[in-house]
């Protein structure tokens, strides 16, 4: 069963905490990735102490997961020119760029981190995941509205299939994340997700 990470305190002390906790592990992210951030490296830049640390997140990886999420909020913006389609196939190019580069690495951190981890990732999930899954699902109802989905098929389904092969090339790096690649991984499966052409 999924959990979901607990709503933050709005005391503000504790706003004010959890803020320069979160500040800092952008920080250490951005300079050397996961393995900079560590609690003890967050606590020394932040100000807060490790106990206190601890109080607001239950692990060291759901600290950086909602730090990263917050960081990547707006990184990978939904294409709208008007041909839903082709909207698709330019979000999976983009998000292939963003796995290329050195965000993508940080998110490759993460999510081995979190595979072991099970409270940190429902963080990551909450603060990172949902919202690109919840992007994917408004770009395929774009589709479905212009007629060029196969019916039956769900948002969710889309996702994994578009999108989680570029995970795991990322993952195992056994092939290249690339504009080529993404739109032949767009061609294979998009083949199996619309309709054939009428007539």
């Amino acid at each position: 069963m999924r959990t979901e990470p607990p709503k933050p305190s709005t005391h503000p002390r504790s706003v004010r905490a959890r803020e320069g906790v979160l500040a800092a592990t952008r920080q250490l992210l951005e300079e050397g990735g996961y393995p900079a951030a560590t609690v003890d490296a967050i606590s020394t830049r932040s100000g807060v102490s490790k106990m206190t640390i601890y109080k607001h997140w239950p692990t060291r990886p759901a600290v950086a997961a909602e730090a990263f999420g917050g960081m990547m909020a707006s990184a990978i913006r939904l294409p709208d020119t008007g041909d839903a389609v082709e909207d698709l196939r330019e979000q999976v190019r983009r998000v292939s760029a963003f796995y290329a580069g050195k965000d993508g690495r940080v998110f490759g951190q993460l999510l081995a981190a979190c595979t072991t981890d099970s409270e940190a990732a429902a963080y990551f999930r909450g603060y990172f995941l949902q919202g690109r899954r919840d992007a994917i699902a408004e770009l395929w109802e774009r589709v479905r509205d212009q007629g060029f989905a196969r019916p039956g098929v769900s948002a969710e389904t889309v996702t994994d299939i578009l999108f989680g092969p570029l995970i795991f090339r990322l993952m195992t790096r056994h092939a290249e994340l690339s504009a080529v690649e993404a739109d032949l991984i767009c061609d294979a499966a998009l083949s199996g997700l619309l309709k054939a052409p009428a007539g």
